[in-house]
């Protein structure tokens, strides 16, 4: 299968309806979840502007463990809690940071990242993991991003 990563177009909700459309089509038919995060990990970092980090981090039954993800190599295992990947694991709500060095705890994988937002994958009452974005730029992440990849999230979790 070829897949092509098109250009985003129109305001910032409708690249994300584009998006979701793109990694909707991307895992059409897969069921594998590492296979999955693979590939829309790959698409998030290319197709989302301003981004150093891309990634899923999935839930052992003790603490998350690095998945699939673009940019620079990461930390191996975050506990639960801790951080801003772990926090939105146990509060499972995504984490909007426009400033990581502001945030208590924060655990810095590559200290170019001065935004993060990590989105809980949640199916049913089971924690699967987290998606987990960073940028460069301060302030980098909003709501708008927020509900798109909250939606990108649902396509992962609806393939599995």
């Amino acid at each position: 299968m070829s897949f092509t990563v098109a250009a985003l177009s129109g305001d910032r909700t409708e690249q994300y309806r584009e998006l979701n459309a793109q990694a909707t089509a991307l895992i059409a038919g897969e069921s594998d979840r590492v296979a999955n995060a693979a590939n829309l990990s790959a698409l998030i970092f290319h197709a989302l502007p301003r981004l150093n980090w891309a990634g899923f981090y999935f839930f052992d039954g003790h603490e998350l463990v690095v998945g699939p993800f673009q940019g620079k190599p990461a930390c191996v295992r975050i506990a639960i809690g801790r951080g801003v990947c772990g926090t939105a694991a146990r509060t499972r709500r995504t984490q909007v940071i426009p400033d990581v060095h502001a945030f208590p705890g924060h655990i810095a994988c590559d200290a170019d990242s001065r935004s993060e937002i990590v989105v809980p994958l949640v199916l049913g009452d089971e924690l699967i993991g987290v998606l987990d974005l960073d940028s460069p730029d301060p302030g980098r992440f909003d709501d708008t991003d927020r509900l798109g990849l909250e939606a990108v999230a649902r396509v992962f979790l609806e393939a599995l």
